[in-house]
């Protein structure tokens, strides 16, 4: 008896890698709404295409039109939803380093050594069998932006994966996402260490970049001058170069008013790319943000109106859009169980404070694939790109729909009915 019930905890460990390995298959997805996500000429939504069909043939998209202009080859799996779109994209998570048990042993999320650790690769610590990623994949996200969570000054990287996969090369759709940091209370240190208030967090970053620059200076100088070594490799300098150069943006985290100022000085003293994550007082910084060119990956719109995020609003997606700022919509990180959200009733809060139905749905595809740097592989339903799909038996924003099948690359990663 206890030999079986071993057996069975093996082989239910093995179902995510079961079928995520599955062979690509030609498919064809009917759906009575089809949401393309793409975008017409003008810069405004294409309008969804009413009995549509989306075809997928070697993992990408073929066709996509309406029943009577798609032709579905002989052989082709056919598959029928009330509801198509774009698979999600979560385009801030820490899905794969936070596990769902919340032991020390699945919480590779947050290194909490020392205050400055830009060196961290998130891919040295992403678990494809973790159990959120197979449920989020149930729940029709398709591609995750994870990594090293806020909590430190520079906590580490992210990277970006399909959430499929049975090991993490076979994941990666972008390997280098952006250097996480974190300004304000979150990132102070605990029993005295540094850095205990805001100007200490800004002199630190500051000083960090002119080592960065120094390094630099010293390898450009070794290219030029013969005599010259160049310095010893450094992992951290390494990466803070690449942010210097433009190479990586640096994606900081800051929720009040004060240290979004920090935000906006510090891009116009390094002129990095800055990506704003949380942002929950930038409503007050909308003009300043527009002008620096400064995306913003917005706070889950139901997160915890206290502590940090105790002037959150759940219409500051609205106002961003209207501004035309660069938006998307992320989990987050939860400290607590389960340590993450689901940016699909994430969106849906929005779309109720706001959003049209497309800009709430652009949060989580298409307006997330362009920020992120995918938008040339994901986020939309349209010929050459990934055959990554959400099915759902009704409007996806409804509380009593389900989400009914998730496909990545051709591949049926889930038919459970969530």
């Amino acid at each position: 008896m206890n030999l079986r019930f071993l057996l069975n905890c093996l082989l239910l460990l093995l179902v995510p890698a079961i079928s995520s390995a599955s062979p690509k298959q030609d498919i064809a997805i009917r759906g009575g709404t089809v949401h393309t996500m793409a975008k017409q000429a003008d810069g405004s939504w294409a309008e969804p295409i009413q009995n549509g069909v989306v075809l997928i043939r070697d993992g990408k998209i073929s066709a996509v039109g309406t029943d009577a202009s798609v032709e579905i080859p002989d052989g082709t799996r056919v598959i029928e939803a009330a509801v198509v779109t774009p698979g999600l994209i979560d385009s801030r998570s820490v899905v794969g380093l936070a596990g769902w048990l919340n032991y020390d042993h699945d919480q590779d999320q947050l290194e909490r050594s020392a205050p400055m650790q830009p060196e961290l690769d998130a891919r040295d610590a992403y678990n494809v069998r973790e159990p959120l990623i197979k449920w989020v994949r149930s729940l029709g996200v398709t591609t995750l932006h994870t990594g090293h969570a806020p909590g430190q000054l520079i906590s580490g990287q992210t990277f970006i994966v399909k959430t499929r996969g049975d090991n993490v090369d076979q994941a990666v759709l972008k390997p280098d996402g952006m250097v996480v940091c974190t300004l304000g209370s979150s990132g102070f240190g605990n029993d005295g260490k540094s850095p205990g208030t805001r100007a200490k967090q800004m002199a630190m970053l500051r000083q960090e970049f002119i080592k960065a620059q120094t390094y630099l200076d010293k390898l450009a100088a070794a290219e030029t001058d013969e005599e010259k070594d160049p310095p010893a490799r450094d992992l951290r300098k390494e990466v803070l170069a690449k942010v210097l150069n433009r190479e990586l943006p640096l994606m900081i985290t800051a929720h009040g008013s004060v240290d979004i100022q920090n935000v906006l000085r510090l891009q116009q003293e390094l002129g990095i790319r800055v990506v704003l994550e949380g942002a929950s007082e930038c409503y007050d910084f909308i003009e300043e943000l527009k002008q620096q060119n400064i995306s913003v990956i917005i706070h889950p719109t139901m997160m915890r109106a206290s502590g940090k995020g105790k002037n959150a609003s759940m219409e500051t997606a609205a106002k961003l859009v209207a501004a035309g700022i660069q938006v998307a919509m992320g989990s987050g990180y939860e400290s607590y169980v389960p340590k993450t959200r689901v940016v699909l009733w994430e969106a849906a809060i929005a779309c109720a404070y706001g959003c049209s139905f497309a800009d709430a749905l652009g949060l989580i595809t298409a307006s997330s694939a362009e920020l992120l740097g995918i938008s040339d592989r994901v986020g939309s339903l349209e010929v050459g790109k990934d055959g990554d799909i959400a099915l759902y038996d009704g409007d996806p924003f409804e509380y009593t729909t389900h989400c009914i099948g998730t496909i990545i690359e051709g591949v049926v990663v889930s038919d459970q009915t969530r």
